[in-house]
């Protein structure tokens, strides 16, 4: 164990293991029971002609219900913790989530705003989306309109956009329906993958891959920014640069998950920090690592969700109770320089 725990690649690799076995797992859990067996042999008869020796719900279940549903968990869950991560980075402080430019927020008044037109389940989440990306445009906009330089000036510039928007989603509440649009706006702001179908699953896909893949090219250049700039400068960093591709990345994940599944809170704050504890800061083994704890938490939490009784509880629910207290005690147990 203490091998494991002194090696961050074999860390990685009994982590993605662990990931596995909770992914194979996760089939198992709801109110329809599916034997092991079963849900082995329709994934195997995706690509071969065996003979089907299971019913047509039983199917439907694996394939249409809960593997969209547990992938998107999975995907949510490493899109948020890697924003986190490269959020925090950003700013140096292990504080910082992925809602602190006011994506969380504008994608939420995003989504209510689709409901109360009554748009249909993808237009929902590209309104999300776009009004995420908008929140942030606003953000960085108004932060450079005072300090193009200053990073703090941008976390404040998040804080007052958050509070427009959220303003805003107060106000769509007020006008819905009661019965009907304020019930569906409700539950889609405490978060919740109950609404993932494939469509959804694959539109949330293409955003947050194309991000991954732009911040672990910018692994090392990220990671010389945790230094401060002026070392990253040393190094030959293009800080500028660095910085905007940096925020659209974290950014283009971030809306691209919370339309997706609503609004969930902890994972792009306590995971990060988690990582960092086990493997360092070093930002190119932190990104993979968070990513996979990430999507094993969320779909965790997902899990839970699923066995908690007849009425299903919101994911943002139970991520905030469970990783609220959790982060303070990791707080507790790590009260020294964060680099």
């Amino acid at each position: 164990m203490n091998n494991i725990l002194s090696s961050p690649r074999l860390l990685l690799g009994a982590s993605a293991l662990g990931v596995l076995g909770l992914f194979l797992l996760s089939f198992l859990v709801g109110p329809y029971p599916i034997p092991p067996a079963t849900v082995a042999r329709i994934f195997l008869a995706q690509i071969s002609l065996a003979e089907r020796h299971w019913s047509e719900a039983m199917e439907m279940v694996v394939l249409d219900v809960r593997f969209p549903r547990i992938a998107g968990a999975l995907l949510v869950g490493a899109a948020l913790a890697c924003a986190g991560a490269a959020y925090q980075n950003l700013f140096r402080n292990p504080l910082v989530s992925p809602g602190v430019l006011g994506v969380s927020s504008g994608a939420g008044f995003g989504a209510a705003l689709g409901i109360l037109l009554g748009l249909p389940g993808a237009a929902i989440q590209g309104m999300a989306f776009a009004l995420g990306l908008v929140a942030v445009a606003l953000t960085v906009w108004l932060g450079r309109s005072f300090d193009r330089h200053a990073t703090l000036v941008l976390v404040v510039a998040g804080l007052v956009v958050s509070a427009f928007f959220q303003a805003l989603v107060s106000l769509t509440k007020i006008v819905a329906d009661p019965l009907n649009q304020l019930p569906s706006i409700t539950f889609w702001l405490l978060g919740g993958l109950a609404r993932t179908t494939p469509a959804t699953l694959l539109g949330a896909l293409v955003p947050i891959a194309a991000a991954g893949i732009v911040l672990h090219a910018l692994r090392w250049q990220v990671h010389a920014l945790a230094a401060g700039e002026d070392e990253a400068r040393a190094l030959g960093v293009d800080v500028r640069r660095v910085r905007i591709i940096l925020i659209v990345a974290a950014t283009l994940m971030t809306a691209a998950a919370t339309s997706l599944c609503g609004i969930v809170g902890w994972v792009g704050l306590l995971i990060p920090h988690i990582v960092r504890m086990l493997v360092g800061p070093g930002f190119a083994i932190v990104l993979p690592m968070s990513a996979l704890l990430g999507g094993g938490f969320l779909l965790g939490m997902d899990n839970l969700a699923r066995m908690a009784g007849t009425v299903e509880v919101p994911l943002g629910i139970l991520t905030s109770l469970i990783g609220a207290p959790f982060f303070a005690l990791v707080l507790a147990r790590t009260r020294r320089q964060w680099f």
